[in-house]
Protein backbone atom coordinates (compact mmCIF):
# COMPACT_ATOMS: atom_id res chain seq x y z
CA UNK A 1 0.00 0.00 0.00
CA UNK A 2 3.20 2.36 0.94
CA UNK A 3 4.35 1.92 -2.86
CA UNK A 4 1.26 2.46 -4.62
CA UNK A 5 0.81 5.65 -2.40
CA UNK A 6 3.85 7.22 -3.20
CA UNK A 7 3.11 5.96 -7.01
CA UNK A 8 0.43 8.07 -6.64
CA UNK A 9 1.92 11.07 -5.03
CA UNK A 10 4.69 10.84 -7.74
CA UNK A 11 2.03 10.17 -10.85
CA UNK A 12 -0.18 13.30 -9.48
CA UNK A 13 2.94 15.30 -9.35
CA UNK A 14 4.61 14.25 -12.51
CA UNK A 15 1.05 15.35 -14.17
CA UNK A 16 1.81 19.10 -13.39
CA UNK A 17 4.77 19.31 -15.42
CA UNK A 18 2.49 18.52 -18.59
CA UNK A 19 1.06 21.68 -18.26
CA UNK A 20 2.09 24.35 -21.27
CA UNK A 21 4.31 26.79 -18.47
CA UNK A 22 6.76 23.38 -19.76
CA UNK A 23 8.59 24.00 -22.65
CA UNK A 24 7.50 21.03 -25.31
CA UNK A 25 10.39 18.82 -24.51
CA UNK A 26 10.01 18.71 -21.10
CA UNK A 27 5.98 18.09 -21.73
CA UNK A 28 7.46 14.70 -23.96
CA UNK A 29 9.84 13.12 -21.63
CA UNK A 30 7.28 13.77 -18.65
CA UNK A 31 4.96 11.90 -20.69
CA UNK A 32 7.18 9.18 -21.71
CA UNK A 33 8.19 8.24 -18.01
CA UNK A 34 4.20 8.24 -16.95
CA UNK A 35 4.07 5.74 -20.26
CA UNK A 36 6.50 3.31 -18.99
CA UNK A 37 5.70 0.38 -17.48
CA UNK A 38 8.50 0.21 -15.32
CA UNK A 39 7.80 3.11 -12.93
CA UNK A 40 11.22 3.60 -11.06
CA UNK A 41 12.57 5.91 -13.10
CA UNK A 42 9.77 8.11 -12.57
CA UNK A 43 9.61 7.74 -8.84
CA UNK A 44 13.06 8.54 -8.67
CA UNK A 45 12.64 11.70 -10.99
CA UNK A 46 9.53 13.19 -9.01
CA UNK A 47 9.65 11.11 -5.45
CA UNK A 48 11.17 14.81 -3.45
CA UNK A 49 12.56 17.99 -4.53
CA UNK A 50 16.08 18.40 -4.56
CA UNK A 51 17.53 20.07 -1.60
CA UNK A 52 20.82 21.57 -0.35
CA UNK A 53 22.81 19.32 1.17
CA UNK A 54 26.62 20.02 2.25
CA UNK A 55 27.43 20.85 -1.36
CA UNK A 56 24.65 22.72 -2.67
CA UNK A 57 21.92 21.46 -5.07
CA UNK A 58 23.06 18.32 -6.91
CA UNK A 59 21.59 15.33 -8.78
CA UNK A 60 21.23 13.80 -12.19
CA UNK A 61 20.25 15.89 -15.36
CA UNK A 62 16.67 15.01 -16.55
CA UNK A 63 13.28 15.96 -15.71
CA UNK A 64 11.48 16.45 -12.71
CA UNK A 65 11.71 17.52 -9.09
CA UNK A 66 14.44 15.61 -8.22
CA UNK A 67 16.62 16.17 -11.46
CA UNK A 68 18.67 18.98 -12.27
CA UNK A 69 17.13 21.12 -15.04
CA UNK A 70 16.00 24.74 -16.14
CA UNK A 71 12.98 24.32 -13.81
CA UNK A 72 14.85 23.29 -10.97
CA UNK A 73 17.65 25.77 -11.56
CA UNK A 74 15.40 28.28 -11.88
CA UNK A 75 13.36 28.07 -8.70
CA UNK A 76 16.51 27.61 -6.86
CA UNK A 77 17.61 30.91 -8.49
CA UNK A 78 14.50 32.93 -8.13
CA UNK A 79 14.14 31.70 -4.25
CA UNK A 80 17.71 32.76 -3.87
CA UNK A 81 16.81 36.31 -5.43
CA UNK A 82 13.93 36.61 -3.59
CA UNK A 83 15.93 36.09 -0.08
CA UNK A 84 18.65 38.30 -1.66
CA UNK A 85 16.26 41.08 -1.75
CA UNK A 86 14.54 40.93 1.50
CA UNK A 87 17.84 40.71 2.82
CA UNK A 88 19.73 43.48 1.42
CA UNK A 89 16.57 45.59 0.96
CA UNK A 90 18.46 48.58 1.83
CA UNK A 91 21.06 48.38 -1.02
CA UNK A 92 20.56 50.29 -4.22
CA UNK A 93 22.16 47.14 -6.13
CA UNK A 94 22.41 44.05 -4.88
CA UNK A 95 25.53 41.76 -7.26
CA UNK A 96 25.98 38.63 -8.05
CA UNK A 97 29.12 36.53 -9.45
CA UNK A 98 28.09 33.02 -11.95
CA UNK A 99 30.51 30.78 -12.79
CA UNK A 100 29.95 27.36 -14.36
CA UNK A 101 31.97 24.26 -14.94
CA UNK A 102 32.82 22.21 -18.35
CA UNK A 103 29.62 20.01 -17.28
CA UNK A 104 26.76 19.50 -20.34
CA UNK A 105 24.03 22.21 -19.63
CA UNK A 106 26.18 23.83 -17.00
CA UNK A 107 26.55 26.74 -19.55
CA UNK A 108 22.79 26.84 -20.06
CA UNK A 109 22.01 26.97 -16.86
CA UNK A 110 24.03 29.31 -15.43
CA UNK A 111 23.02 31.75 -18.04
CA UNK A 112 19.55 30.96 -17.19
CA UNK A 113 19.99 31.68 -14.20
CA UNK A 114 21.60 35.09 -15.40
CA UNK A 115 18.19 35.91 -16.54
CA UNK A 116 16.96 35.32 -13.52
CA UNK A 117 18.59 37.28 -11.53
CA UNK A 118 18.52 40.30 -13.76
CA UNK A 119 14.90 39.63 -13.94
CA UNK A 120 14.77 40.32 -10.11
CA UNK A 121 16.97 43.89 -10.69
CA UNK A 122 20.08 41.85 -9.44
CA UNK A 123 23.18 42.70 -11.35
CA UNK A 124 25.34 39.80 -12.50
CA UNK A 125 28.77 39.55 -12.80
CA UNK A 126 28.90 36.13 -15.24
CA UNK A 127 32.05 34.79 -16.26
CA UNK A 128 32.84 34.71 -20.04
CA UNK A 129 33.58 30.58 -19.66
CA UNK A 130 34.48 28.05 -17.39
CA UNK A 131 36.41 29.08 -14.36
CA UNK A 132 37.31 27.21 -10.76
CA UNK A 133 34.62 27.31 -8.10
CA UNK A 134 37.11 28.76 -5.73
CA UNK A 135 38.08 31.77 -8.51
CA UNK A 136 34.22 31.71 -7.99
CA UNK A 137 34.66 32.39 -4.07
CA UNK A 138 37.38 35.15 -5.18
CA UNK A 139 35.24 36.90 -7.23
CA UNK A 140 32.08 37.87 -4.60
CA UNK A 141 34.60 39.25 -2.32
CA UNK A 142 37.40 40.99 -4.98
CA UNK A 143 33.47 42.62 -6.74
CA UNK A 144 31.74 43.17 -3.46
CA UNK A 145 28.80 41.22 -4.18
CA UNK A 146 26.11 39.63 -2.03
CA UNK A 147 26.31 36.32 -3.15
CA UNK A 148 27.62 33.63 -5.87
CA UNK A 149 26.21 30.83 -7.70
CA UNK A 150 28.44 28.12 -9.37
CA UNK A 151 26.88 25.43 -11.77
CA UNK A 152 29.00 22.20 -10.84
CA UNK A 153 28.87 18.47 -9.98
CA UNK A 154 32.03 18.30 -8.38
CA UNK A 155 33.42 14.94 -8.94
CA UNK A 156 30.83 13.08 -10.00
CA UNK A 157 29.81 11.25 -12.78
CA UNK A 158 28.88 12.81 -16.14
CA UNK A 159 24.69 12.67 -15.61
CA UNK A 160 25.22 14.99 -12.78
CA UNK A 161 24.87 19.14 -12.26
CA UNK A 162 24.59 20.91 -9.46
CA UNK A 163 24.33 24.51 -8.14
CA UNK A 164 26.43 25.64 -5.20
CA UNK A 165 25.18 28.84 -3.45
CA UNK A 166 27.55 31.30 -1.60
CA UNK A 167 27.34 34.14 0.77
CA UNK A 168 28.64 37.49 0.90
CA UNK A 169 32.05 36.44 2.40
CA UNK A 170 32.73 34.01 -0.50
CA UNK A 171 31.33 30.79 1.62
CA UNK A 172 29.04 28.55 0.55
CA UNK A 173 25.86 29.46 2.69
CA UNK A 174 25.06 27.90 6.25
CA UNK A 175 22.36 28.50 8.64
CA UNK A 176 20.45 30.82 8.58
CA UNK A 177 20.80 31.58 5.27
CA UNK A 178 20.80 27.95 3.49
CA UNK A 179 17.87 27.34 5.54
CA UNK A 180 16.32 30.85 4.66
CA UNK A 181 16.78 30.23 0.76
CA UNK A 182 15.30 26.97 1.12
CA UNK A 183 12.16 28.04 2.70
CA UNK A 184 12.18 31.01 0.02
CA UNK A 185 12.49 28.03 -2.63
CA UNK A 186 9.92 25.89 -1.24
CA UNK A 187 7.52 28.63 -2.17
CA UNK A 188 7.80 28.41 -5.40
CA UNK A 189 5.13 26.01 -6.23
CA UNK A 190 4.48 27.22 -10.20
CA UNK A 191 7.12 27.37 -13.08
CA UNK A 192 5.11 31.40 -13.43
CA UNK A 193 6.49 32.19 -9.73
CA UNK A 194 9.98 32.20 -11.81
CA UNK A 195 10.92 35.34 -13.68
CA UNK A 196 12.71 34.12 -16.60
CA UNK A 197 12.84 37.35 -18.31
CA UNK A 198 16.45 38.84 -18.00
CA UNK A 199 18.00 42.03 -18.35
CA UNK A 200 21.05 41.81 -20.39
CA UNK A 201 22.37 45.52 -18.91
CA UNK A 202 22.52 43.72 -16.05
CA UNK A 203 24.85 41.14 -16.85
CA UNK A 204 28.78 42.20 -16.89
CA UNK A 205 30.89 39.85 -18.42
CA UNK A 206 34.10 39.16 -16.50
CA UNK A 207 37.24 36.67 -17.18
CA UNK A 208 40.81 37.70 -17.88
CA UNK A 209 40.99 40.51 -15.91
CA UNK A 210 39.91 38.51 -12.30
CA UNK A 211 42.22 35.66 -13.35
CA UNK A 212 45.28 37.81 -13.09
CA UNK A 213 44.08 39.13 -9.75
CA UNK A 214 43.58 35.69 -8.30
CA UNK A 215 46.63 34.53 -9.36
CA UNK A 216 48.83 37.75 -8.34
CA UNK A 217 47.38 37.12 -5.14
CA UNK A 218 47.56 33.22 -4.73
CA UNK A 219 51.34 34.12 -5.36
CA UNK A 220 51.89 36.43 -2.28
CA UNK A 221 51.02 33.01 -0.38
CA UNK A 222 54.51 31.44 -1.33
CA UNK A 223 56.56 30.51 1.29
CA UNK A 224 59.95 29.05 -0.45
CA UNK A 225 60.63 31.12 -3.56
CA UNK A 226 64.31 30.29 -3.28
CA UNK A 227 63.68 26.39 -3.55
CA UNK A 228 61.01 27.07 -6.78
CA UNK A 229 64.21 28.81 -7.77
CA UNK A 230 66.31 25.99 -7.41
CA UNK A 231 64.23 23.55 -8.64
CA UNK A 232 62.27 25.60 -11.43
CA UNK A 233 62.70 22.86 -13.88
CA UNK A 234 61.63 20.27 -11.87
CA UNK A 235 58.94 17.49 -13.93
CA UNK A 236 55.66 18.43 -12.71
CA UNK A 237 52.44 16.41 -14.61
CA UNK A 238 49.38 17.70 -14.57
CA UNK A 239 45.62 16.67 -15.66
CA UNK A 240 42.62 18.52 -15.24
CA UNK A 241 40.38 15.41 -16.44
CA UNK A 242 38.37 17.61 -18.89
CA UNK A 243 37.51 20.51 -16.43
CA UNK A 244 38.44 23.72 -15.53
CA UNK A 245 41.65 24.03 -14.06
CA UNK A 246 43.05 23.29 -17.94
CA UNK A 247 44.24 27.54 -18.09
CA UNK A 248 44.50 28.60 -14.82
CA UNK A 249 46.25 26.10 -13.21
CA UNK A 250 49.45 25.83 -15.54
CA UNK A 251 49.29 29.40 -15.12
CA UNK A 252 49.54 29.55 -11.27
CA UNK A 253 51.81 27.04 -11.82
CA UNK A 254 54.39 29.20 -14.11
CA UNK A 255 53.59 32.08 -11.81
CA UNK A 256 54.50 30.60 -9.03
CA UNK A 257 58.41 30.33 -10.93
CA UNK A 258 57.82 26.62 -12.49
CA UNK A 259 58.71 26.17 -15.65
CA UNK A 260 58.34 22.65 -16.90
CA UNK A 261 54.75 21.88 -16.97
CA UNK A 262 54.19 18.81 -18.75
CA UNK A 263 50.34 17.98 -19.91
CA UNK A 264 48.29 15.22 -20.63
CA UNK A 265 47.05 16.48 -24.09
CA UNK A 266 43.97 13.78 -24.30
CA UNK A 267 42.40 15.08 -21.04
CA UNK A 268 43.01 18.83 -21.29
CA UNK A 269 39.73 18.83 -23.88
CA UNK A 270 37.15 20.17 -22.05
CA UNK A 271 34.25 18.14 -22.01
CA UNK A 272 31.18 17.08 -19.69
CA UNK A 273 31.71 13.99 -21.37
CA UNK A 274 34.51 12.98 -19.28
CA UNK A 275 35.77 10.36 -22.21
CA UNK A 276 38.88 9.50 -20.91
CA UNK A 277 37.41 8.67 -17.58
CA UNK A 278 33.98 6.90 -15.91
CA UNK A 279 34.11 9.28 -12.94
CA UNK A 280 36.29 12.70 -12.87
CA UNK A 281 37.04 12.33 -9.64
CA UNK A 282 41.17 12.08 -8.46
CA UNK A 283 41.12 9.97 -5.46
CA UNK A 284 39.72 7.18 -8.09
CA UNK A 285 43.41 5.37 -9.51
CA UNK A 286 41.16 5.33 -12.89
CA UNK A 287 40.83 9.06 -13.21
CA UNK A 288 44.56 9.62 -12.05
CA UNK A 289 45.76 6.72 -14.82
CA UNK A 290 46.86 8.79 -17.94
CA UNK A 291 48.76 11.37 -15.77
CA UNK A 292 50.63 8.73 -13.92
CA UNK A 293 51.64 7.16 -17.29
CA UNK A 294 52.89 10.83 -18.60
CA UNK A 295 54.70 10.50 -15.59
CA UNK A 296 56.49 7.45 -16.07
CA UNK A 297 57.08 8.33 -19.98
CA UNK A 298 58.84 11.59 -19.07
CA UNK A 299 60.47 10.32 -15.28
CA UNK A 300 58.28 13.36 -13.53
CA UNK A 301 58.93 14.91 -9.87
CA UNK A 302 55.49 14.72 -8.84
CA UNK A 303 51.76 14.38 -10.78
CA UNK A 304 48.98 17.14 -10.08
CA UNK A 305 45.42 16.76 -10.69
CA UNK A 306 42.32 18.80 -10.21
CA UNK A 307 38.15 17.44 -10.65
CA UNK A 308 35.87 19.09 -13.29
CA UNK A 309 35.61 22.38 -11.02
CA UNK A 310 39.45 22.82 -9.60
CA UNK A 311 38.64 22.18 -5.95
CA UNK A 312 39.63 18.95 -5.31
CA UNK A 313 43.12 18.19 -5.44
CA UNK A 314 44.90 15.02 -6.64
CA UNK A 315 48.69 13.69 -6.16
CA UNK A 316 51.08 11.05 -7.63
CA UNK A 317 54.21 10.98 -5.78
CA UNK A 318 57.32 8.07 -6.28
CA UNK A 319 57.76 5.59 -3.67
CA UNK A 320 61.77 4.69 -1.98
CA UNK A 321 61.51 1.68 -5.35
CA UNK A 322 60.53 4.33 -7.73
CA UNK A 323 57.10 3.02 -7.96
CA UNK A 324 54.42 5.76 -8.59
CA UNK A 325 51.51 5.99 -5.85
CA UNK A 326 48.20 8.16 -5.36
CA UNK A 327 48.22 10.00 -2.22
CA UNK A 328 45.32 9.87 -0.06
CA UNK A 329 43.08 13.47 1.07
CA UNK A 330 44.58 12.39 4.56
CA UNK A 331 48.39 12.53 3.04
CA UNK A 332 47.84 15.18 1.20
CA UNK A 333 46.82 17.46 3.71
CA UNK A 334 49.11 16.11 6.95
CA UNK A 335 52.17 17.02 3.77
CA UNK A 336 50.06 20.95 3.57
CA UNK A 337 49.88 21.46 7.51
CA UNK A 338 53.30 20.18 8.26
CA UNK A 339 54.56 22.43 5.51
CA UNK A 340 52.41 25.52 6.14
CA UNK A 341 52.90 25.07 10.13
CA UNK A 342 57.04 24.31 9.70
CA UNK A 343 57.54 27.33 7.43
CA UNK A 344 55.77 29.40 9.55
CA UNK A 345 57.60 28.55 12.74
CA UNK A 346 60.74 29.31 10.48
CA UNK A 347 59.57 32.53 9.02
CA UNK A 348 58.69 33.84 12.98
CA UNK A 349 55.19 34.13 11.51
CA UNK A 350 53.88 31.92 14.56
CA UNK A 351 52.62 34.19 17.78
CA UNK A 352 50.43 32.01 19.32
CA UNK A 353 46.70 33.29 17.66
CA UNK A 354 47.36 31.01 14.57
CA UNK A 355 45.00 28.32 13.76
CA UNK A 356 44.36 25.31 11.22
CA UNK A 357 40.92 23.30 10.44
CA UNK A 358 39.80 20.02 9.83
CA UNK A 359 36.81 17.84 9.26
CA UNK A 360 35.62 15.47 12.40
CA UNK A 361 36.30 12.64 9.94
CA UNK A 362 40.22 14.23 8.45
CA UNK A 363 43.17 12.06 9.70
CA UNK A 364 43.80 13.16 13.79
CA UNK A 365 47.25 13.23 12.79
CA UNK A 366 47.00 16.65 11.65
CA UNK A 367 45.68 17.47 15.38
CA UNK A 368 49.31 16.27 16.83
CA UNK A 369 51.56 18.36 14.14
CA UNK A 370 49.23 21.57 14.95
CA UNK A 371 49.21 21.12 18.83
CA UNK A 372 52.93 20.09 18.92
CA UNK A 373 53.54 23.52 17.27
CA UNK A 374 51.45 25.56 19.54
CA UNK A 375 48.79 25.92 16.58
CA UNK A 376 45.22 25.76 17.54
CA UNK A 377 43.13 23.24 16.03
CA UNK A 378 39.32 23.44 15.07
CA UNK A 379 37.54 20.58 14.11
CA UNK A 380 34.06 21.14 11.77
CA UNK A 381 31.90 19.03 9.82
CA UNK A 382 32.15 18.02 6.12
CA UNK A 383 31.86 20.63 4.10
CA UNK A 384 34.52 23.42 3.36
CA UNK A 385 31.19 26.11 4.13
CA UNK A 386 31.90 25.04 7.90
CA UNK A 387 35.84 25.23 7.33
CA UNK A 388 34.91 28.69 6.41
CA UNK A 389 32.67 29.65 9.17
CA UNK A 390 35.17 29.55 11.33
CA UNK A 391 37.62 31.57 9.09
CA UNK A 392 34.88 33.86 9.30
CA UNK A 393 34.27 34.11 12.76
CA UNK A 394 37.93 34.44 13.71
CA UNK A 395 38.61 37.12 10.68
CA UNK A 396 40.60 39.99 11.88
CA UNK A 397 41.36 38.17 15.71
CA UNK A 398 43.14 34.97 14.66
CA UNK A 399 45.77 34.25 11.45
CA UNK A 400 44.25 31.39 9.56
CA UNK A 401 47.12 28.88 8.58
CA UNK A 402 45.04 26.38 6.12
CA UNK A 403 42.40 23.85 6.57
CA UNK A 404 41.11 20.60 5.29
CA UNK A 405 39.54 17.60 4.66
CA UNK A 406 40.23 14.09 3.57
CA UNK A 407 38.42 14.35 0.92
CA UNK A 408 41.09 15.62 -1.40
CA UNK A 409 40.31 19.18 -0.45
CA UNK A 410 42.90 22.32 1.10
CA UNK A 411 42.82 25.54 1.36
CA UNK A 412 46.38 27.70 1.68
CA UNK A 413 45.13 31.43 1.22
CA UNK A 414 42.41 33.11 3.44
CA UNK A 415 40.74 35.08 0.55
CA UNK A 416 39.43 32.08 -0.87
CA UNK A 417 36.42 30.56 1.24
CA UNK A 418 36.00 27.16 -0.33
CA UNK A 419 38.93 24.65 -1.01
CA UNK A 420 41.29 25.44 -3.86
CA UNK A 421 42.67 23.28 -6.02
CA UNK A 422 44.73 26.28 -7.92
CA UNK A 423 46.39 27.07 -4.55
CA UNK A 424 46.79 23.39 -3.46
CA UNK A 425 48.41 22.56 -7.23
CA UNK A 426 50.80 25.52 -6.76
CA UNK A 427 51.54 24.94 -2.65
CA UNK A 428 52.45 21.06 -3.48
CA UNK A 429 54.37 21.68 -6.02
CA UNK A 430 56.43 24.45 -3.97
CA UNK A 431 56.64 21.50 -0.93
CA UNK A 432 57.91 19.25 -3.26
CA UNK A 433 60.96 21.83 -4.39
CA UNK A 434 61.28 22.65 -0.63
CA UNK A 435 61.67 18.88 0.00
CA UNK A 436 64.06 18.71 -2.78
CA UNK A 437 66.20 21.69 -1.34
CA UNK A 438 66.51 19.00 1.83
CA UNK A 439 67.84 16.21 -0.54
CA UNK A 440 64.13 14.59 0.40
CA UNK A 441 61.21 13.21 -2.04
CA UNK A 442 58.22 13.81 -1.61
CA UNK A 443 57.22 10.25 -0.31
CA UNK A 444 60.41 10.49 2.33
CA UNK A 445 59.21 13.58 3.59
CA UNK A 446 55.81 12.21 4.23
CA UNK A 447 57.90 9.41 6.15
CA UNK A 448 59.78 11.89 8.45
CA UNK A 449 56.38 13.23 9.60
CA UNK A 450 55.18 9.87 10.32
CA UNK A 451 58.53 8.93 12.21
CA UNK A 452 58.49 12.22 13.93
CA UNK A 453 54.54 12.35 14.77
CA UNK A 454 53.24 9.04 14.98
CA UNK A 455 51.37 6.72 12.08
CA UNK A 456 47.98 6.66 10.56
CA UNK A 457 46.74 5.16 8.43
CA UNK A 458 43.16 5.85 7.02
CA UNK A 459 40.74 3.96 4.81
CA UNK A 460 37.33 5.63 3.64
CA UNK A 461 34.70 3.05 2.08
CA UNK A 462 31.55 4.11 0.44
CA UNK A 463 28.49 1.92 0.15
CA UNK A 464 26.00 3.32 -2.93
CA UNK A 465 22.45 3.04 -2.59
CA UNK A 466 21.07 4.75 -5.25
CA UNK A 467 17.08 6.14 -5.71
CA UNK A 468 14.01 5.80 -3.39
CA UNK A 469 14.91 2.57 -2.22
CA UNK A 470 18.37 3.24 -1.53
CA UNK A 471 17.68 6.01 0.48
CA UNK A 472 15.46 4.13 2.96
CA UNK A 473 18.56 1.16 2.84
CA UNK A 474 20.61 4.13 4.07
CA UNK A 475 18.60 5.32 6.54
CA UNK A 476 18.11 1.69 8.14
CA UNK A 477 21.69 1.29 7.96
CA UNK A 478 22.43 4.60 10.43
CA UNK A 479 19.86 3.55 12.73
CA UNK A 480 20.81 0.26 12.89
CA UNK A 481 24.24 1.72 14.19
CA UNK A 482 22.19 4.15 16.73
CA UNK A 483 20.27 1.08 18.36
CA UNK A 484 23.78 -1.17 18.29
CA UNK A 485 26.60 1.19 19.13
CA UNK A 486 29.85 -0.47 18.88
CA UNK A 487 31.60 -1.52 21.80
CA UNK A 488 34.67 -2.95 20.67
CA UNK A 489 37.32 -2.72 17.60
CA UNK A 490 39.26 -4.62 16.47
CA UNK A 491 39.73 -6.23 19.63
CA UNK A 492 39.88 -2.22 21.09
CA UNK A 493 37.26 -1.59 23.48
CA UNK A 494 35.48 2.02 22.27
CA UNK A 495 35.97 4.35 25.35
CA UNK A 496 34.27 7.01 23.98
CA UNK A 497 31.46 7.55 21.03
CA UNK A 498 29.39 10.43 19.45
CA UNK A 499 26.31 11.10 17.79
CA UNK A 500 25.81 14.39 16.19
CA UNK A 501 22.73 14.37 15.56
CA UNK A 502 21.64 14.33 19.21
CA UNK A 503 25.19 16.78 20.01
CA UNK A 504 25.86 14.27 22.39
CA UNK A 505 28.96 12.08 23.33
CA UNK A 506 29.61 9.55 25.86
CA UNK A 507 32.93 8.95 27.92
CA UNK A 508 32.81 5.13 28.63
CA UNK A 509 36.14 5.32 31.10
CA UNK A 510 34.41 7.96 33.20
CA UNK A 511 30.52 6.96 31.98
CA UNK A 512 29.27 10.15 31.28
CA UNK A 513 27.29 12.08 29.47
CA UNK A 514 28.85 15.23 27.28
CA UNK A 515 27.94 17.55 25.22
CA UNK A 516 29.14 18.08 21.73
CA UNK A 517 29.95 21.76 21.00
CA UNK A 518 28.82 22.32 17.38
CA UNK A 519 26.75 25.19 15.47
CA UNK A 520 23.87 22.56 14.53
CA UNK A 521 23.18 18.65 14.27
CA UNK A 522 24.97 16.20 11.35
CA UNK A 523 24.03 12.94 10.85
CA UNK A 524 27.37 11.27 11.75
CA UNK A 525 28.46 8.66 14.20
CA UNK A 526 32.01 8.28 15.58
CA UNK A 527 33.70 6.10 18.19
CA UNK A 528 37.28 6.17 19.51
CA UNK A 529 38.88 3.13 21.25
CA UNK A 530 41.57 2.26 23.68
CA UNK A 531 44.45 2.51 20.62
CA UNK A 532 43.46 5.80 18.98
CA UNK A 533 41.42 4.15 16.34
CA UNK A 534 38.78 6.26 14.58
CA UNK A 535 35.75 4.67 12.91
CA UNK A 536 33.35 7.65 11.46
CA UNK A 537 29.95 6.51 9.85
CA UNK A 538 27.67 9.46 7.97
CA UNK A 539 25.83 9.43 4.88
CA UNK A 540 26.71 11.85 2.09
CA UNK A 541 25.15 14.63 1.79
CA UNK A 542 25.39 15.17 -2.54
CA UNK A 543 25.67 11.37 -3.38
CA UNK A 544 23.53 8.39 -2.90
CA UNK A 545 26.09 6.29 -0.40
CA UNK A 546 26.85 5.69 3.09
CA UNK A 547 30.40 6.46 3.99
CA UNK A 548 32.56 4.89 6.37
CA UNK A 549 35.96 6.26 7.56
CA UNK A 550 38.19 3.89 9.51
CA UNK A 551 41.87 5.52 11.17
CA UNK A 552 44.05 3.35 12.67
CA UNK A 553 47.32 4.38 14.48
CA UNK A 554 51.04 2.82 15.53
CA UNK A 555 54.23 4.46 16.83
CA UNK A 556 57.22 4.40 14.71
CA UNK A 557 60.80 4.57 15.78
CA UNK A 558 62.26 5.11 12.57
CA UNK A 559 61.82 4.82 8.63
CA UNK A 560 62.71 1.02 9.14
CA UNK A 561 59.12 0.42 10.95
CA UNK A 562 57.10 2.00 8.25
CA UNK A 563 56.52 -1.20 6.08
CA UNK A 564 55.40 -3.43 9.78
CA UNK A 565 53.14 -0.28 10.73
CA UNK A 566 51.53 -0.21 7.30
CA UNK A 567 51.31 -3.64 7.37
CA UNK A 568 49.92 -4.32 10.50
CA UNK A 569 47.64 -1.39 10.52
CA UNK A 570 45.78 -3.00 6.72
CA UNK A 571 45.32 -5.91 8.33
CA UNK A 572 43.61 -3.86 11.32
CA UNK A 573 41.10 -2.36 8.75
CA UNK A 574 40.31 -5.56 7.33
CA UNK A 575 39.49 -6.69 10.18
CA UNK A 576 37.29 -3.69 11.20
CA UNK A 577 35.68 -4.10 7.78
CA UNK A 578 34.25 -7.02 8.47
CA UNK A 579 32.86 -6.50 11.91
CA UNK A 580 31.06 -3.43 10.17
CA UNK A 581 29.88 -5.93 7.45
CA UNK A 582 31.38 -3.61 4.84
Amino acid sequence: MENEALLEKVRAKAQTWLSNSYDPETRMQVQALLDKEDSSELIDAFYKDLEFGTGGLRGIMGVGSNRMNIYTVGAATQGLSNYLKAEFSDLEQIKVVIGHDCRNNSRKFAEISADIFTANDIKVYLFEDLRPTPEMSYAIRKLGCQSGIILTASHNPKEYNGYKAYWDDGAQMIAPHDKNTIAEVNKIRNVSDINFAGKKELITIIGQEIDEQYINDLTKISLSPEAIAHHHDMKIVYTPIHGTGVKIIPSALKAFGFTNIIHVPEQDVISGDFPTVVSPNPEEPAAMAMAVSKAKEVDADIVLASDPDADRIGSAIKNNDGEWILLNGNQTALLFVYYLITRWKELGKIKGKEYIVKTIVTTELIRTIAEKNGVEVYDVYTGFKWIADIMHKNEGKKNYIGGGEESFGFLCEDFVRDKDSVSACSILAEIAAWAKDQGLTMYQLLQKIYVQYGFSKEKGISVVRKGHEGAEEIEAMMKHFRENPLKELADSKVTLSRDYATLKAYDYIDNETLSLMMPTTSNVLQYFTEDNTKVSIRPSGTEPKIKFYIEVHAKVNGVDELEAADKAATEKIDSIRAELGI
